[in-house]
């Protein structure tokens, strides 16, 4: 092939000399605008797995590289005066001139033709004067040639909020260094590291409004350099910060980082009679935010990607090639960028985690991607991940006023200290959320709710939800809902109450609910969300609805009796709560149920005083709140589901979630119980593990109110990460409790802590569990792995 690369950056040239290297007979030309072994930019990162991926491409390039980097293994956090440490992170720079031209001598030594100082003004043009079968658009972040053929690439071009600038500086950082200072205006952060033997990287970030309040969109260069050299004068010792863009005026080396998505990495063109691809790589085609270092990575990988589906296709045509490498990188560059978007937006926000001690500020920055998690920074750093285990427990026993956690041969993994909110204590931080069982029989909670919640509370978990349970029979959802809105339904729920107190240690949450414009519907299995065969009941909400249009009961909008009516209702219900002896009591305000119908536009349309802006939205919410507080036991808490967000364009948003929450909270809310959706039939949801942890984790550190993280929270490294991180004060876990009842005690035991509590009849599986994991450990000990780094070397030793 005749193969022309635009471009002479890491995508580029890496591919060219891969290519040149899998079929020596290719003409491959790299053009590129700057001048021979020129150009810009300080240093760049790798993790050991790149480096990895390096050695079996191209042993010769890596065994160069490998030999160039300055490898550390730490990360510093310094933060409010105090400097946390965590090893083990295996992270190497290397200069980008000094890469640059590493690749660049490779090419030439495989034949590669390099043509300098001419900038492509027209890739066709190029592609003809080449004769090119294949043509790579390697030309950058503001590529050229993914502009001229948008319609084809559809690309999302997105300039995020913060403002940086890529600064150097003599002082050598012996880690990687994250450096967080305040100013009247704001917090400031910088990301440094060391990449040769007497330079480190050197970038200052910080939000817009801060950027134009310190009045740094006004000053020259010199000046804002100099501006940061005062607000970071402590970490660099006297050393001054440079600059290699002294050919920018005024504020323009301070930018903002282009989030780039495309949908499509190949364009066709017809040139000289024959059909010719133009193929995005690096960061013409994906934008990687610094923060995680992984813009470069993508770009190699890409080459990497696309010669190794040459060599393996190659026989099946350029189209079958293309639409390969497509395939695996989409996906590939879409984890990457979902842990980058995770990780800019945390440094967007950095003012959210300030009130944060420094030991939790450093870890929430250490797993922002969601990337590295609480048992991955216990490979990499056991020492640290023990240390800060047993801060969090001495945090935790405090607040909840007990005496400190003992020494023993463990910490205490987050999920299972303690939690106090007002008089009630709860021995762990591991929720059974209220799952629907459609098992009532008029109401009343039987059998089935005994056995369902009371082995869940004998599972291990610090508080056990009954489900949604209505404060009348027209607010059910089905007929085979539970109620609490007569005296057999308050004994049946106290029979299962006792059970849990007198058996277990877990503590018993009942929701309060109303459907609303989702009621009068089946079981689930016999056909979720659709209407009773027979012997539907009238249906009320916020606004005249119809949940599933054409299909369900249209509801009338509530009337100021029906609204008396209900929350006198509520009242009640709440009061029967506290007679059958719950411990907890949430009002649910999610999901597209009556309260929530009145807090989402999507579902209120009144124009009335509950209608219009979200305070007045919220208003009927927050009555009916206020009447429930004042009925439950003053030592009691109160939680409040809300959805937030919809999942609609229009619909409630993660901003309106934290003004909802601060709402409830001076009304009194304890807690927030952060769900999301099921308010619309029209919502678009981005599922992934964890996915709706961020709402909780907005909630909690903007609006100052605990929360409860939800939704596919599945293993013990998920909560632990959450609770250590301060995303949340509880996890909730459904789906893996309905799985298995003990699932908090299986999960302590998969993770090696048995110093949990264990109901008496569980003793001789807690026995065998520590023989087992002992035997683990031992075999363990006689088998440890070796480091990233000491694989490299193996590899490159062949």
């Amino acid at each position: 092939m005749n193969i022309t690369c635009i471009g002479g950056g890491p995508a580029g040239l890496y591919f060219g000399l891969l290519m040149k290297k899998q079929n020596p007979a290719s003409q491959i030309t790299v053009v590129e605008r700057n001048r021979p072994y020129d150009t810009f930019g300080w240093g760049v990162v790798f993790s050991d797995q790149t480096l990895g991926n390096l050695v079996n491409a191209d042993e010769q390039t890596a065994r160069t590289i490998l030999q160039s980097f300055n490898h550390w293994d730490d990360i510093d956090t310094h933060f409010k005066g105090a400097t946390v440490t965590s090893g083990g992170h295996g992270f190497c720079g290397i200069g980008r001139k000094r890469l640059l031209n590493i690749l660049q001598r490779r090419c030439e030594e495989l034949g590669v033709k390099l043509v300098f100082e001419t900038d492509v003004a027209d890739d066709q043009e190029i592609a003809a004067a080449y004769d090119a079968d294949l043509v790579i658009a390697s030309d950058g972040l503001n590529s050229r040639i993914r502009g001229r053929y948008a319609a084809s690439y559809q690309p999302d071009i997105e300039q995020r909020q913060c403002r940086f600038v890529w600064l150097g500086t003599k002082k050598l950082f012996s880690a990687f260094t994250f450096a967080f200072e305040e100013t009247e205006h704001g917090w400031f952060q910088a990301h440094a590291y060391q990449y040769d033997g007497d330079t480190s990287t050197f970038i200052v970030e910080t939000p817009e409004d801060v950027w134009r309040k310190a009045g740094l969109d006004q000053m020259s260069q010199q000046e804002s350099i100099a501006f940061c050299e005062r607000l970071f004068a402590k970490h660099l010792d006297g050393n001054a910060l440079i600059s290699n863009a002294t050919h920018l005026r005024g504020s323009a080396a301070w930018i903002t980082f282009p989030r780039i998505i495309c949908n499509n990495w190949v364009h066709w063109n017809t040139v000289g009679g024959k059909r010719v691809p133009v193929v995005l790589m690096g960061d013409a085609a994906h934008s990687a935010h610094f923060s995680i270092g992984s813009g470069t990575k993508l770009a190699l990988e890409d080459a990497i990607e696309l010669a190794r589906c040459f060599e393996k296709h190659g026989e099946a045509g350029m189209e079958q090639v293309l639409q390969a490498y497509q395939k695996v990188r989409a996906v590939e560059v879409l984890k990457i960028q979902s842990a980058a978007r995770n990780s800019m937006e945390w440094f967007e926000n950095v003012e959210r985690y300030t009130a944060m001690e420094a030991e939790q500020f450093a870890y929430s920055m250490l797993t922002r991607s969601q990337r590295l998690s609480h048992e991955n920074l216990r490979v990499r750093d056991a020492g640290y991940v023990e240390r800060y285990e047993r801060w969090i427990a001495e945090q935790a026993h405090a607040q909840a006023g007990l005496p400190p956690p003992p020494a023993g041969r463990h910490s205490i993994p987050p999920m299972l200290t303690p939690f106090k909110l007002r008089g009630t204590v709860l021995k762990n931080r591991i929720v059974v959320s209220p799952m629907a069982q459609y098992s009532a029989v008029d109401g009343v909670a039987g059998d089935y709710h005994l056995v369902h919640l009371g082995a869940r509370a004998m599972g291990g978990a610090g508080l056990v939800f009954a489900e949604m349970t209505c404060v009348s029979a027209d607010a059910r959802i089905t007929p085979a809902c539970p109620g609490l809105y007569a005296p057999e339904h308050t004994a049946a729920w106290k029979r299962i109450v006792d059970f849990v107190h007198n058996n277990t240690s877990a503590k018993i949450a009942m929701q309060i609910g109303h459907a609303g414009a989702k009621g009068s519907t089946r079981r689930a299995w016999d056909g979720i969300d659709q209407p009773l065969e027979s012997g539907n009941w009238p249906l009320v909400s916020a606004s005249e609805q119809q949940y599933l249009p054409g299909v369900s009961q249209t509801s009338r909008a509530a009337t100021t009796e029906d609204m008396d009516r209900i929350k006198a209702d509520f009242v009640s219900a709440t009061v029967a709560a506290a007679e059958a002896g719950f411990d907890w009591l949430e009002l649910h305000c999610a999901h597209g149920y009556l309260l929530s119908s009145f807090i989402s536009p999507l579902t209120n349309r009144r124009q009335d005083e509950y209608g219009g802006s979200l305070e007045n939205r919220c208003r009927y919410p927050l009555e009916v709140f206020q009447a429930v507080r004042a009925a439950w036991p003053q030592d009691k808490p109160i939680s409040v589901r809300i959805s937030a967000h919809d999942w609609v364009e229009g619909g409630i948003t993660p901003d309106d979630a934290v003004a909802i929450a601060r709402l409830f909270k001076q009304a009194g809310a304890d807690m927030i119980d952060c769900s999301s959706g099921q308010v619309s039939k029209q919502e678009k949801p981005v599922y992934g593990r964890m996915f709706q942890t961020p709402f909780a984790d907005r909630v909690r550190n903007e609006a100052a109110i605990p929360t409860i993280a939800v939704g596919a929270i599945f293993e013990a490294d998920h909560a632990n990460s959450i609770i250590a991180a301060g995303r949340a004060d509880l996890c909730a876990v459904a789906r893996p409790h309905l799985a298995n009842p003990a699932w908090t005690l299986n999960e302590a035991a998969r993770i090696g802590y048995l110093d949990v509590e264990w109901p008496q009849q569980y003793t001789a599986g807690k026995v065998q569990l520590e023989r087992n994991l002992e035997r683990e450990r031992q075999v363990a000990a006689a088998n440890s792995g070796m480091t990233p780094q000491q694989i490299a070397a193996k590899l490159l030793e062949g």
